[in-house]
């Protein structure tokens, strides 16, 4: 194994050298990124290589390529969910979005391939002595791109846990690799707020001892996974593995004992936090990774036990919708898996998906004056990308309580959110639903 380990071992400019013009690139989200290729990436221009076109997911670099549109020529950049880089890059022409939902991601997105031939440009942890190595925080759709063929290019890298399930992936698959030593990037332990505490709070009265649950990151679940901190017997079959999550096994309030998938597993596709909740995945076999294009399956979320996803948004408006990627019509996120497990959980028989966000944001005017606007909304602003219709909503909720939309119909939806609103901009929606006939 060793032998054949050195024969594939390149620096970075010899597996750089492997990209063709007109290639398909995809690379990981998250963590997961190979760093070191690609700040070099942008490179191969100069080797003569045009019209590529690459996919990437949540990328965390500010990389060359995606920064500095002299590179679009060379390679385009699209992507399935917006980081502020990929932000930048959309207002500077070299990159556009791609509309997904997290289990169908990559298998939707093949369809645009063309004939040109798919690359992967991946991260791994060390090989073992089976010649085994990791694919280590994620296995969102790596496994399927290895599967159609792609010319996999990966960076071996000391400081990336050793992880099990759909990450694993033989010495034999792998076309070329790099060895590097730089830290992963890690996310800061960032305190909630009075409001993420309220909020996660009274989902957390509503979550159900042998629950399973879903939840993201940001303030609001980070309190809400404090919260659950009291629960007994939860499970974990989610997107993303947090430190919330890792705290909650270490309390005792998760043991996985009452899951209907993978019992004494909890389940995730990718994770994203600090170094110490890698430190935690290392060697961990009670964490297993899965294929997104499995764990995100709304047939598949709908199976586990008393199903609990928890997501966030940007406006909700009065019929329900969720704008959850987009402020009107400018992209500033994505889909990610949230229609995914909010309607996965629906479909369990005890199953609640929430949608949590505050009541008010502080925007700009056209005067550049920052003003209180309400988050509670009658109808999404112009543009605004609908992330969760209204045929898919269960519980909304806001610092000031609960609103529980499942079944229910315009007219009752009307009185439950704006009982949610703030109290300043109550009057103002109800009048605006008279105004629109919403009801």
């Amino acid at each position: 194994m060793q032998e054949i380990y050195r024969n594939k071992t390149r620096t970075i400019k010899e597996a750089l050298n492997m990209i063709k013009s007109n290639d398909f690139i995809i690379t990981p989200l998250g963590a997961s990124e190979p760093s070191d290729l690609l700040n070099e990436l942008h490179t191969i221009k100069y080797n003569g290589v045009r019209g590529c076109h690459l996919t990437n997911c949540l990328p965390m670099g500010n990389y060359e390529f995606v920064s500095n549109p002299e590179y679009k020529d060379t390679i385009f950049v699209n992507g399935w969910f917006y980081s502020p880089t990929m932000r930048k890059a959309q207002v500077n022409g070299n990159a556009s979005h791609a509309p997904q939902h997290l289990h169908s991601a990559y298998s939707k997105r093949k369809y645009a391939l063309d004939g040109r031939r798919l690359v992967l440009l991946a991260s791994c942890s060390p090989m073992d002595k089976h010649g085994n190595l990791s694919l280590s925080l994620g296995c969102t759709y790596e496994r399927n791109v290895i599967e159609d063929g792609a010319i996999v290019i990966v960076e071996v890298n000391p400081n990336l846990p050793r992880t099990f399930g759909d990450t694993t992936i033989h010495i034999s698959d792998i076309d070329a690799l790099v060895e590097v030593d730089h830290p992963i990037v890690a996310l800061p332990d960032l305190p909630f707020s009075d409001k993420d505490i309220t909020i996660g709070g009274l989902i957390a009265d509503l979550v159900e001892d042998g629950s399973t649950i879903q939840l993201g990151i940001g303030g609001i679940p980070n309190a809400l996974a404090d919260a659950l901190k009291i629960k007994r017997n939860l499970g974990i079959h989610t997107e993303m593995f947090t430190d919330g999550m890792m705290e909650l096994i270490k309390c005792g309030a998760v043991n996985n004992s009452m899951k209907t998938l993978y019992r004494h597993k909890s389940i995730a596709t990718f994770a994203l936090g600090s170094r110490k909740l890698y430190d935690f995945l290392d060697d961990n076999p009670s964490v297993v990774f899965k294929d997104g294009k499995w764990t995100n399956d709304p047939y598949i979320v709908g199976q586990n036990h008393k199903m609990v996803s928890i997501n966030t948004a940007v406006e909700v408006d009065l019929f329900g919708q969720c704008a959850s990627e987009s402020i009107g019509p400018v992209q500033i996120s994505g889909t990610g898996g949230q229609a995914d497990t909010a309607i996965g959980a629906q479909n369990c028989p005890e199953g609640k998906s929430f949608i949590a966000l505050y009541s008010t944001a502080q925007v700009k005017n056209a005067e550049g004056e920052k003003v209180t606007v309400s988050k509670i909304v009658p109808m999404l602003k112009q543009g605004s990308i609908v992330s969760l219709s209204r045929n898919d909503v269960d519980y909304v909720v806001t610092e000031y309580g609960v609103a529980w939309l499942r079944g229910r119909t315009i007219r009752e939806r009307v009185e439950r959110l704006i009982n949610i609103a703030h109290p300043d901009f109550r009057d103002e929606l109800r009048f605006n639903a008279k105004k629109n006939m919403i009801w």
